[in-house]
């Protein structure tokens, strides 16, 4: 396969705001159907979708990279103009560059951050299961991870972190004097909330509620905050009754809309109401922004309060970069030499059948009595003749700077001197 096949193709947070980000995202059960999506319909030979808060790409081996975009844009039941602006094309070598700087942390909303490490090897899984990793793409992200792993352990580049849950513990604590006379609830149920349930309960707030779909999953994360389980349909009896609201759940609609949290207000006598959105495509209509009384944050607003500790992280990048760089040219020399494996292959076989012809002849020659010396003398001009047939034949049919490239090329492949 050509090498320029590979590509990646993205829109994330440094391209695209979240209201262009959400309406592309993948929650998990729809990724392994998309993939197989793409697949099928011939846009691209192996395909996996990495989809988090801050972006949605697609790694990909394709000949037409074109009709990429326009299925991401089909897919989600939008017309490519509406999203081409914000999405990038990487091939080949800023494409594998791409994927080694995500996963290392770099290209990270918050730099250094280790979540996204898992959230890659997540999508290879699914793209295992749905059948769309190929060879390029496994030994693209068995070096993606190798990478990442060499830059957390050889680079300062993940200390001091501030994570987006720590960030959302310290804007809570400038609408509220302590946490500890507020009550928390958390929807949904995976890995976002569980981290945020564990930054709020080591502040000890008066009581923390998991609201979730199935009511088994929010009892689990429950138990470990010390707080009480509701499936999603109590909310609008419930959600009054809370000042700190954090939610991150896989609906592709708004769980929270206007005219819930209005209530809500109205039954709080209008005390402060305080929302962190974690979620892409958002869980909180943007309308309630508008609200009276309600401090609504999202994942971007965020991105301003991770920065403590950026400056220590910083001087890691270019360690980190020097890694990632060295990994790349070790990929791109694995990519290349995957393209003369053919080539070899079919040199080998020409010459093991000339090698089978000639023995075959030898053998004849043996058993009419020939004698061994003269047919080992048969055997080896018949094979020399055989092997140099094609070189030979090549630099008489050329001509001009051509014979010069070639006649190098044979001195190189058969080491000879220009004086032989």
């Amino acid at each position: 396969m050509n090498t320029a096949n590979l590509f990646a193709f993205g829109i994330n947070h440094h391209t695209a705001p979240l209201a262009v980000r959400e309406q592309v995202a993948f929650n998990t059960e729809a990724t392994e159907p998309a993939l197989r999506d793409l697949v099928s319909h011939g846009a691209a030979k192996e395909a996996t979708i990495l989809s988090t808060c801050n972006r949605t790409e697609v790694y990909c081996s394709t000949n037409a990279p074109e009709k990429i975009v326009n299925w991401l844009a089909n897919y989600h039941h939008l017309q490519p103009s509406k999203i081409e602006p914000y999405v990038y094309m990487l091939p080949q070598e800023q494409a594998v560059k791409h994927a080694f700087r995500v996963a290392s942390g770099l290209d990270s909303m918050v730099l250094g951050e280790p979540q996204i490490l898992g959230q890659m090897k997540l999508a290879v899984k699914q793209a295992e299961q749905a059948g769309t990793l190929g060879l390029l793409l496994h030994k693209l992200f068995q070096h993606t991870f190798s990478v990442a792993k060499d830059v957390r352990a050889q680079t300062e580049i993940g200390t001091n972190l501030t994570s987006m849950a720590a960030a959302a513990v310290k804007l809570a604590e400038r609408i509220f004097p302590s946490i500890t006379e507020q009550r928390v609830l958390f929807i949904g149920a995976g890995e976002m909330i569980e981290l945020n349930a564990v930054h709020f309960a080591a502040r000890s707030p008066r009581h923390i509620t998991v609201a979730n779909r199935t009511l088994e999953r929010a009892q689990i994360l429950a138990r470990r905050v010390n707080g009480h389980a509701i499936t999603l349909s109590e909310l609008p009896e419930q959600l009054a009754l809370h000042d700190i609201i954090v939610t991150s759940t896989a609906s592709q609609l708004p769980i929270l809309g206007k005219g819930m949290v209005e209530r809500a207000l109205k039954a709080r006598k209008h005390r402060p109401l305080f929302i962190v959105d974690l979620a892409v495509p958002r869980d909180v209509e943007a309308e309630v922004a508008e609200l009276d009384d309600v401090f609504l944050y999202t994942v971007d607003d965020l991105a301003e309060l991770v920065q403590d500790g950026m400056a220590a992280r910083q001087s890691a990048v270019q360690e980190a970069s020097v890694i990632i760089d060295s990994g790349v040219a070790d990929f791109l020399h694995w990519m290349e030499s995957r393209e003369v494996v053919p080539t070899i292959r079919a040199l080998r076989d020409q010459a093991e059948r000339q090698r089978r012809h000639e023995t075959e002849k030898a053998l004849a020659m043996l058993a009419k009595g020939e004698s061994p010396e003269k047919v080992l003398e048969l055997l080896s001009k018949g094979l020399t003749n055989k092997l140099l047939h094609g070189p030979t034949q090549a630099l008489n049919q050329v001509q001009g700077a051509d014979r010069e490239a070639l006649l190098e090329n044979i001195r190189r492949i058969y080491h000879l001197h220009s004086d032989e």
